[in-house]
């Protein structure tokens, strides 16, 4: 068997993932993603072809898959995001598409957790001063008492949940998968639409999937119904908010702060317009990168891979067909 291997964070962290994937016998090819379609299509085109993709959020796009060729019978997916990948495709091809949930929304949930404080304080602000000699106090925020705003209540959703109540955060959600009991026992405000989160909210937190309806979904209309000086955190997908609108409603206060893990395009390009305002904050898609995570999500996704390929049943399949 032959693996094309992409992902960083499996190849930069120690733990029993390696000795998993080393025993499988697997041939392993590596790369470091995340790779746009013209990288994947080169390295297919170079080093193919392979029986299975171990694959981050590189692009596996219908021509990615196609180049393949019929050999690939496997694409396993190290995350649960698969905004990605062509899973439509993948269907109609028959290749099951495998992933990772429920290992690493603790982690995420502390990065969201960690930037809503990080933005409240301005943390990242009076350390580059301080850093730099001027001794410049700014009155920041408490998160006591302020309403937190949460876009999905899927696992990630509901660990921030936690944090925010132990923070006495209020909390008003919409979610198309509502966990009542959860929900009950963390007094959760329910609405009926992903908007109507967004004017009753001081802090914002996205947590949606990122699909052709949720694509944008922060924009100029929907920030002007915020309040003004509300924050917005996004450790989800880039695509789901548009980056200029952000940029507009930072200059113009409407946004006190934004903070992301994230972005529409990774890494970031040079000259991006984060880059100019001091009340953004950006992470490079780190939010699941501690070691503890790294060491459940990389298991979980060679044990999906090696289980599949060699005919076994502990595997977590997306698709169906």
């Amino acid at each position: 068997m032959k693996i094309l291997l992409t992902t960083t964070s499996f190849q930069d962290t120690p733990g029993a993932h390696h000795t998993c994937l080393e025993a499988s016998g697997f041939e392993v090819v590596r790369a470091r993603g995340p790779l746009n379609e013209a990288q994947m299509l080169a390295l297919l085109a170079e080093h193919g072809p392979f029986d299975g993709l171990l694959n981050g959020d590189d692009h596996i796009s219908a021509r990615v898959i196609d180049a393949a060729g019929e050999r690939l019978r496997v694409i396993a997916k190290y995350g649960i995001g698969l905004d990605s990948i062509d899973v439509a495709h993948a269907t109609a091809r028959r290749i099951p598409v495998l992933y990772t949930p429920g290992v690493n929304h603790t982690t995420v949930a502390e990065h969201a957790f960690g930037l809503m404080i990080a933005l409240a304080k301005d943390f990242w602000g009076h350390s580059r001063d301080v850093k730099a000699g001027q001794w410049s106090r700014r009155t920041g925020h408490e998160l006591m008492g302020k309403t937190l705003g949460v876009l999905g209540l899927g696992r990630i959703g509901q660990e921030v949940v936690k944090r925010a109540r132990a923070f006495g955060m209020p909390c008003v959600a919409f979610s198309p998968h509502w966990p009542e009991e959860f929900a009950r026992q963390h007094d959760i405000l329910r609405v009926e639409s992903a908007e109507a989160v967004l004017p009753l909210a001081d802090v914002v937190s996205l947590h949606m999937g990122l699909t052709e309806v949720t694509r944008g979904f922060i924009n100029a209309r929907t920030l002007a119904t915020m309040k003004r000086g509300a924050y917005l955190i996004n450790t989800a997908r880039g695509g789901l908010v548009v980056e200029d609108d952000i940029v507009s409603a930072c200059r113009s206060g409407q946004l006190a702060g934004y903070g992301t893990d994230v972005l529409e395009e990774e890494p970031m390009r040079a000259g991006h317009p984060f880059q100019t305002i001091d009340t953004i904050l950006v992470t490079p898609h780190i939010g699941s990168r501690t070691f503890e995570s790294v060491e459940r999500q990389a298991l979980r996704a060679v044990t999906n891979l090696v289980e599949y390929l060699t005919g076994g049943s502990d595997f977590i399949q997306a698709n169906r067909f």
